[in-house]
């Protein structure tokens, strides 16, 4: 059988639609990976050289398994397709061209960590108040200006941001952010960030030698979840793309609806406005969901139609109701722990499900914790994301450090945590001397150690030349040996592995198999290093130290969410995008926590909150639950809450209730009221009630009201419709049993509706 013949009528024109820029809107378990990965396999099979197809992900885990589904098609050749996230793909065009834009091509990589070491040190040296100057919201302000191209000259030029510090009273922002740029550029190291601003700049200043190289490289461009993608990522997707003759081949797959992460720097705006760049665009709308039963995706419907902008799509399936959306309503949060622990011991015994089929989602990571509690208490193995990475544990960073600097001696912040770790007579006093003299000097601290006008004891210059003989050593070995044997040397000579070592306690312990876990990934890494990607190959060993150290730094949080134990799983919803179980519970649906109050004070807040709440209900395959508290512990004190606003935009039909919940209604039932939908709490009106109610259009009474026939709804029919009141339809297609019907009703807020007829009971007028 043909992989074509796998797909369904929309995604198979998806895939075999390669020229020219095309949009696929996704919904949530419509098929997209499937869609991508056949597309990729498609160009393939028609000739294109694998190394002519540029694929952008957001986890390096998704890349993998891209690659590993179109192997399956099309063999091995799959494998020299360039596909993995923004950050590591840029790094890798990075290091070849790094040095057209004064950048060694061993250029170190910091993290958040790294980062913010870096601006305490300059806040530090600047004698400013680090209350003031938090080096936290400091990065937080200069990561936001990279990704909007502001440099710290435009930063400086910008009124309004100058305003803005000066008011916060912390005018020297722009001074550390000069300050820290020129840093790293002295250490040979970019943020994460840079690896796109740079980019960028490489590209806008070579657009001759570097830019059109790359636009000749990559025929085929494809960026999966493009709505979270951010202004920057997006401008140097424009110019890749668009250039003269350029045939954009670029494609694009993505879904509005699941746009959550606009707190990173995404903006919704490049899928809605995709269209204004690319008039010759072909949208492709994958609608039916093979993930989640009717209840669940006719709930997620209901409630995204509140959201004021968005692309307009109706999702819908055809799989088996077999269990209504719970709703527990609870007292306190304790209450709510308790009772979500024992319906998953009821749903394990009933329906048998594994502990890897249901997860607890959350808004706040600080939730997690009455659910452990409760788990505890029944012998019901969980694990929490959200945690510390691996990676941040302070010895893997000690280590992690001596392997930057075999790579990169200029690396300041990996300097500064090895050169007296362990302990070897190199004082706090004498960093910071090195520090201001390769200031003075405009050297590293690694040049800084030599120069004469260093003063500091003579001991202390002893124990820097070692260390820079023992790291200089290294350094000559990272270019041709293998980094499993080179970090094992390291580990040892170091000094690190004997302090490990020394320290027995169940602690101590545990420190050291973390380090030798990091040794095993090297030998993994090593052992499984990749074929080159074709005939203009990035990287000149694969298995080098440095290849290694890339890969571990543009990890994201979901490459490390590989465990295989069979274990509940905890985690907040922006963590579980992505993901898929049979069993989803979400948790503290109260206003001010989900939505968050953060977000109701932002213009578009309340959107992309509902836009999150979305993505968890359609986690779900088979049973969702959704719970709130009355009652909750925050802050240090307990606060009374109303139920999420969310809760009442989800209709009657869909709920099944658990403990009581009718209380919260005169009527003790969560019946349906038409035209508005079913209360949780009475305290939220329905802009379509309000709207409803001032019309003199029929209204939909439930009592009256008689579904007609499907063969009746035709184009041109006045309809009526319980939620929406009344209509005109515009449109029917689709095959037989699931035809779609676009509509008009008369007093929504959105211009049209496409509505699977098999589900909607409509009364023809």
């Amino acid at each position: 059988m043909s992989y074509l013949d796998e797909l369904n009528p929309v995604q198979r024109a998806a895939v075999t639609t390669t020229e020219g820029p095309v949009l696929v809107i996704a919904g949530p378990g419509s098929g997209k990976t499937r869609v991508l990965t056949y597309r990729i396999a498609h160009l393939l099979e028609s000739g294109v050289a694998p190394w002519e197809i540029l694929t952008l992900t957001f986890t390096n885990k998704s890349a993998r398994e891209m690659k590993d589904r179109i192997e399956k098609v099309v063999g091995p050749r799959a494998q020299q397709v360039w596909a993995g996230t923004f950050h590591s793909i840029f790094a890798r065009i990075l290091r070849t061209e790094a040095s057209k834009i004064g950048y060694p091509s061993s250029f170190s990589i910091y993290d958040t960590d790294d980062t913010t070491s870096v601006l305490r040190a300059i806040i530090k040296e600047m004698n400013l108040d680090p209350n003031a100057y938090n080096a936290s919201a400091i990065r937080s302000r200069i990561s936001l200006c990279k990704s909007n191209l502001i440099s710290p000259k435009a930063y400086r030029e910008n009124t309004e941001m100058m305003t803005q510090d000066r008011a916060a009273r912390r005018p020297y922002v722009v001074d550390i952010y000069e300050k820290y740029v020129a840093r790293c550029q002295r250490s040979g190291a970019m943020d994460f960030d840079d690896l796109l601003f740079q980019l960028y700049r490489l590209f806008r200043d070579n657009p001759d030698k570097v830019l059109e190289k790359y636009q000749k490289k990559f025929r085929y461009i494809h960026v999966d979840e493009f709505q979270d993608t951010n202004f920057l990522q997006y401008a140097i997707l424009r110019r890749l793309v668009k250039y003269e003759g350029s045939p954009e081949n670029v494609f694009v797959v993505g879904d509005d609806a699941q746009s959550i992460y606009a707190f990173r720097g995404a903006t919704i705006d490049n899928i809605l406005d995709f269209e204004k760049d690319y008039p010759n665009l072909k949208t492709f709308k994958l609608e039916q969901n093979y993930r989640s039963t009717h209840h669940i995706v006719s709930a997620a419907n209901e409630v995204i139609s509140f959201n004021r902008r968005q692309l307009n799509k109706t999702i819908w399936t055809d799989k088996e109701d077999r269990h209504k959306i719970k709703l527990i309503k609870c007292v306190t949060d304790d209450e709510e722990g308790r009772r979500v622990a024992d319906l998953i011991l009821e749903q394990k015994h009933r329906y048998h499900l594994p502990n890897s089929e249901i997860a607890i989602l959350y808004r706040t990571n600080s939730q997690s914790r009455k659910f452990e509690e409760h788990l505890r208490r029944l012998n019901l193995p969980y694990r929490v994301f959200g945690g510390m990475s691996f990676y941040q544990r302070k010895e893997v960073k000690d280590f992690v450090a001596y392997l930057r600097l075999a790579v990169n001696p200029s690396d300041e912040e990996a300097l500064r945590r090895a050169i007296n770790f362990p302990a070897r007579g190199i004082s706090d006093a004498t960093v910071d001397k090195l520090s201001a003299l390769a200031d003075a000097s405009n050297s590293t601290m690694w040049e800084a150690m030599l120069d004469p006008r260093l003063d500091v004891t003579d001991r202390a210059k002893k124990s820097m030349a070692t260390f820079r003989n023992m790291v200089q050593d290294w350094q000559k070995r990272a270019a041709t040996e293998s980094a499993y044997r080179l970090a094992a040397d390291i580990l040892k000579k170091s000094g690190l592995l004997d302090l490990l070592k020394g320290d027995t306690s169940p602690e101590g312990i545990g420190r050291l198999e973390n380090v030798n876990a990091v040794l095993d990934a090297i030998s993994e890494f090593t052992d499984s290093a990749a074929a080159p990607a074709g005939p203009e190959t990035v990287t000149a060993t694969d298995n080098s130290l440095a290849a290694y150290l890339q890969t571990i730094t543009l990890l994201t949080d979901a490459d490390e969410k590989n465990d295989s134990n069979d274990h509940i799983t905890l985690m907040s919803v922006h963590s579980a995008k992505g993901l898929e179980f049979k069993s989803i519970f979400v948790t503290g649906l109260e206003e001010n926590l989900f939505p968050s109050y953060m977000a109701l004070e932002e213009p578009n807040g309340l959107d992309e909150e509902r836009r999150l709440f979305y993505v968890a209900i359609t986690r779900a395959k088979e049973f969702l639950t959704l719970s709130f508290a009355q009652n909750r512990y925050r802050f240090g004190q307990i606060r009374v809450s109303e139920p999420s606003r969310f809760l009442d935009e989800i209709g009657g039909q869909h709920y099944e209730l658990l403990g009581g919940i009718g209380s919260a209604r005169s009527t003790g039932t969560m019946q349906r009221e038409a035209p508005a939908r079913a209360s949780v709490s009475g305290n939220f009106t329905n802009p379509r009630q309000r709207a409803l109610q001032k019309s003199a259009a029929p209204v939909a009474i439930p009592a009256d009201f008689k579904a007609s026939p499907l063969e009746d709804i035709v184009p041109g029919a006045r309809v009526l419709h319980l939620k929406f009141g009344e209509g005109k339809i515009l449109s029917v297609e689709g095959p037989k049993d699931n035809k779609v019907a676009t509509i008009q009703f008369k007093n929504d807020d959105m211009p049209e509706r496409r509505i699977v007829l098999k589900f909607a009971k409509l009364q023809v007028l």
